[in-house]
């Protein structure tokens, strides 16, 4: 049999990981950030969507939020006096604890935080979430699905059938109950039926300017240790996208309503 051209050795010695020469580009980053801005937060987000973060951004425009591993951050800022960037910045860097980023900025304190006091998104849960209510599909046709949907929701547990072309829940299901801890399974069927049991927020942790005054604004800080902060931050915001990818949209075959 000739040789297929497909079979053929694939060399990977090109591919570029992200070593020194990137974290050294995010330290310069974040101390240009520090020169050039006024004040400096370091925010955690609940229910984290790059999605949000972008049209944040976009809202944001004269500020600017960096994310990265947190180790890197600390070095960035200084983890003693001797090697903190700026005075008093080796004090907030034990904050840097799970899921946090990096909010630079020239609006005042107050304005941040009755920003983010009051912004929050709803969005659909993921899996291993906590669902926050009970939601029960009662029995009978579900005229919003194609007839091609009728597998998949059979294979994700439901108890369905076509009749007469329409997609058919045979029996009352119970898609999740308040307190439960969301599978994948449920968490597609939540999406599926439009049931938004999450919200996007963003908590401000931490607060510094340049005049070297900073301040604790989350007081509940104070209890939380390190071996609870398994999450060391995101390592770039391409990181960020794939811990997105449960949440790209389902293909939802939904009819035409008139």
């Amino acid at each position: 049999m000739p040789k297929s051209k497909r079979d053929r050795a694939v060399s990977l010695t090109a591919t570029k990981k992200k070593g020194l020469e990137f974290k050294q580009n995010l330290i310069s980053e974040i101390r240009e950030c520090l020169d050039t801005y006024d004040n400096f937060f370091i925010v955690s987000m609940f229910n984290q969507r790059n999605l949000f973060l972008k049209e944040l951004r976009q809202e944001w425009t004269d500020s600017k939020f960096l994310f990265g591993k947190n180790k890197v951050i600390a070095l960035a800022l200084g983890r003693d006096p001797e090697s903190e960037y700026k005075d008093n910045l080796n004090k907030i860097t034990p904050y840097l604890i799970g899921n946090i980023g990096l909010l630079f900025t020239n609006k005042t304190k107050e304005d941040v935080l009755n920003y983010f006091e009051s912004h929050e998104c709803p969005d659909y849960a993921r899996s291993g979430n906590i669902a926050t209510e009970d939601v029960t599909i009662q029995a009978g046709p579900l005229a919003q699905f194609q007839h091609t949907m009728e597998p998949q929701l059979r294979k994700l547990g439901m108890h369905t059938s076509l009749k007469k072309g329409i997609v058919t829940l045979d029996s009352d299901f119970v898609l999740c109950k308040k307190g439960d801890k969301l599978t994948p399974e449920q968490a597609r069927l939540l999406k599926l039926f439009e049931h938004m049991q999450a919200v996007f927020k963003i908590n401000v942790k931490v607060y510094w300017n340049k005049s070297g005054d900073y301040e604790i604004i989350d007081s509940t800080l104070e209890a939380e240790d390190n071996e609870n902060g398994d999450s060391q931050g995101y390592e770039s915001e391409q990181e960020m996208e794939q811990s997105d990818d449960e949440d790209k949209p389902i293909k939802k075959k939904l009819k035409n309503r008139k």
